[in-house]
């Protein structure tokens, strides 16, 4: 099994008590302000986990298809959408694998619920090429794409050498593993996690050759988004692009 599918199945009932997930519908604003999806239209929420993004959307009267591989994401989403009385398209599958070629007017990626995620075989210079070509391709023209990745500058910064030379960063590939516990105290399993960073030209590089027009990459931080200019001690990176 995929070792984030694991943490994420364990973690789901425990995922929404996270400080970060409290601003949904301030999000949801910000979401509909810069995709601009038409009134109603069909909204690819890529990485859904607990479909937070997913119901307040559908709630405001778009179609919205949550994907995600967890299924213990789904399954807390699916209860979500139950008590909001809407309804939700729930797939589960890996974001590396999943495509709708022209169905979706606009799409989500955020909070790293998909990008930056690797298992221990993944290719760190591949996987998330794949999942935006994946998205390029769901999207119809003129489709919007609002994503998030983990900043690499703020990973360079604070890794030393002793984190290099014991495998924990690695500065070739930009991938960071983690013991569990370290991501999320009292953690519900134990292990190792690898994570992917990514500086804005990198980011910039890999959706325009998607197919991509980016609009912009701004700085940022979970819970806390905005257009603002990048800085060195933001966790995240936010893309804004078109098809």
């Amino acid at each position: 099994m995929n070792p984030w599918q694991q943490f994420f199945d364990q973690f789901a009932t425990r995922y929404d008590d996270e400080v970060f997930t409290k601003n949904t519908d301030a999000e949801v604003e910000f979401i509909i302000a810069h995709a601009t999806p038409p009134p109603g239209g069909a909204i690819l929420d890529l990485g859904c986990g607990t479909g937070r993004h997913s119901v307040a959307l559908s709630r405001r009267g778009y179609r919205v298809t949550g994907v995600d591989i967890s299924a213990g994401m789904l399954t807390v989403a699916a209860q979500r959408a139950e008590r909001a009385g809407v309804q939700v398209e729930l797939v589960r599958a890996d974001a590396a694998a999943f495509a709708r070629p022209a169905s979706f007017d606009a799409a989500i990626c955020l909070c790293e619920g998909a990008m930056c995620l690797l298992s221990r075989d993944d290719d760190p210079m591949q996987r998330d090429t794949t999942i935006l070509r994946n998205i390029h391709t769901s999207l119809r023209p003129g489709g919007a794409l609002i994503l998030n990745v983990l900043s690499a500058l703020r990973i360079i910064r604070a890794a030393t050498e002793r984190d290099i030379a014991d495998g924990k960063f690695d500065p070739l590939t930009m991938t960071q593993r983690s013991d569990v516990s370290s991501l999320v105290p009292d953690a519900p399993i134990a292990g190792e996690l690898r994570e992917r960073y990514y500086t804005a030209p990198e980011l910039h590089r890999m959706a325009t050759e998607a197919g991509f027009r980016v609009s912009r990459i701004y700085g940022g931080t979970a819970g806390n988004w905005g257009l603002r200019p990048i800085s060195l001690d933001d966790y995240e990176l936010m893309l804004i692009a078109t098809k």
